[in-house]
């Protein structure tokens, strides 16, 4: 099977030096799951030093990303390859979920275009970015830390990329809830035991009460997500 590609643009490449080469990321490329591949916008920019930015028509605070080096980039890119998604991180986009990372994670190429300063010029999302994404109701300072965020989300669900597969189809909102509580060693710790069925050998009382502690949890912590959730007979 040919490894996802991921190709990044960002005006601050060297944001993901230390993630690629340590964690899941670095697993995933090491054993070639995945290619992650960054790309410079100042490599693309106007003029003597490389400019990206401009201030916005009308007015107001904060930089845009002009047009040009962008489309100068992806269009590089695109001409080399076909991708299933062009990705836009943005907080007026659709909201990033475990669906989403489970469908993205079946693709074969996938380009994340990080915005910074004050956003990008329209033109690039109407016409170069096919998925808007929100990772949630919050700002950031780019979109480094939410490619960041999707790229772990998606490449941790390639097969193989995991050691123990199963562990990754039984976390939070696999199946739209929150995922159980787990214990390890010592079955007491400062007075406070593990529960008996967990310890019992008895694997249908153990997967019963991991699903009623699941639904508990997902009851007291996030109850939006039980109307929506997929349960199993």
């Amino acid at each position: 099977m040919a490894p996802l590609r991921i190709d990044v643009i960002s005006v601050i490449p060297g944001f993901f030096d230390s993630p690629l080469q340590h964690g899941l990321l670095a697993i995933a490329r090491k054993k070639e799951y995945a290619e992650i591949h960054l790309h410079n916008l100042h490599d693309y920019g106007l003029g003597r030093y490389k400019q990206v930015d401009d201030t916005p028509f009308g007015g107001g605070a904060g930089m845009i990303i002009r047009p040009e080096p962008v489309f100068s980039c992806m269009e590089k890119l695109l001409a080399e390859r076909e991708y299933d998604a062009v990705i836009f991180p943005t907080p007026d986009g659709k909201r990033f979920d475990q669906p989403l990372a489970n469908r993205l994670s079946r693709t074969k190429s996938l380009m994340f275009l990080c915005g910074h300063y004050k956003g990008v010029d329209e033109r690039i999302r109407q016409m170069l970015v096919t998925m808007d994404v929100s990772v949630g109701d919050v700002v950031v300072s780019g979109g480094e830390i939410p490619s960041l965020l999707m790229m772990d989300a998606i490449v941790r669900l390639i097969p193989g990329v995991i050691g123990d597969g199963e562990s990754a189809l039984t976390d939070s909102f696999q199946t739209g809830i929150l995922d159980c509580a787990w214990y390890t060693r010592p079955a007491e710790f400062r007075g406070m035991a593990v529960p008996e069925v967990l310890m019992s050998g008895h694997h249908r009382k153990i997967e019963i009460w991991r699903h009623e502690n699941a639904l508990q949890r997902t009851r007291e912590r996030r109850p939006d997500l039980l109307d929506k959730a997929v349960f199993e007979e």
